[in-house]
């Protein structure tokens, strides 16, 4: 699985969790594939919030959204993802149905800044929360980088320890690849 299909992959498995009107995170912006794809799966009613800490991401990410005239449906947060629960109460968001990480660093961006395993595991508790029953969260883990191995290990133990009435848990990975990305996803369940 080359991250071309993992991406496509990625965005089936969210699909089953977005409907016209719904609420997305796009918790990293990058290059604006899932802003973009969130965008279009929410529909006219819905929303989608990105973040991202530096703003050349954002910059992609709104001049792809311009060219397809979806920008309305975008907020661009110029924050680490580790912020998305306050920002969000500030507009009164309590609950959202999707939520989208591609960790590492931005492509043919620079490659010392990249995420870090104390934001992301802020983020992802604070997306759990966040997440409506049957509700999807996604991390798409790159481990061919500095600190990368280390923060996808953290991801995996933060989502291994969750209770499973509440969330159903799995981790995608090529196993004959080395440093191959992977994919773990969250389900909220629809009782919780």
């Amino acid at each position: 699985m080359n991250v071309a299909s993992i991406l496509s992959f990625t965005h089936t498995l969210v699909k089953d969790s977005l409907f016209p009107g719904a609420i997305a995170i796009d918790a990293t912006a990058g290059n604006g594939h899932d802003t973009l794809f969130l965008a279009q799966t929410v529909g006219a009613e819905g929303h989608v919030f990105t973040y991202d800490i530096q703003a050349q991401a954002l910059e992609i990410t709104h001049r792809r959204l311009q060219e397809v005239n979806l920008a309305d449906r975008v907020s661009l947060i110029h924050r680490g993802h580790h912020h998305m629960a306050e920002s969000l109460t500030e507009v009164n968001v309590t609950q959202v149905h999707a939520i989208m990480f591609n960790l590492g660093y931005l492509p043919k961006g620079d490659p010392g800044v990249t995420t870090l395993p104390v934001t992301t595991l802020s983020a992802i508790q604070q997306s759990l929360d966040l997440l409506a029953p049957g509700g999807t969260l996604t991390l798409v883990l790159y481990t061919g980088h500095p600190g990368g191995n280390e923060e996808a290990t953290a991801v995996l133990h933060q989502l291994e320890s969750l209770d499973a009435r509440c969330f159903d848990t799995a981790h995608y990975q090529l196993l004959n690849r080395n440093q191959a990305p992977s994919l773990a996803i969250v389900r909220k369940k629809e009782h919780c």
